[in-house]
């Protein structure tokens, strides 16, 4: 199994709006090959920032699956413009 922790950083003032969005997003994500769970975590001390916890069966599945799936073009388009800078993705075992 592979942890992929992605760091959000969201634009001032777009948590909740991003919140909401998430929820249609986390449809997409959840519905990909290799797939196992997700949490979305709001920071303490920093209004604007989660992180966001995937677990994958392979980096493959996330990696070439997923990014390069038309799913995640729907991600993208519900999601990215939130993001400042783009979120900084690391995978762990």
């Amino acid at each position: 199994m592979i942890l992929e922790v992605a760091t959000l950083n969201i634009k001032e003032g777009l948590s909740a709006e991003f919140e909401n969005t998430f929820k249609k997003a986390e449809l997409i994500i959840s519905s990909m090959k290799g797939y196992i769970s997700h949490q979305l975590k709001k920071c303490i001390e920093e209004n604007d920032k989660y992180i966001l916890l995937v677990n994958w069966e392979t980096i493959e599945d996330h990696e070439i699956g997923f990014r390069q799936s038309k799913k995640y073009q729907e991600w993208k388009a519900l999601l990215h413009h939130f993001y400042e800078p783009f979120p900084t993705v690391e995978h762990y075992v």
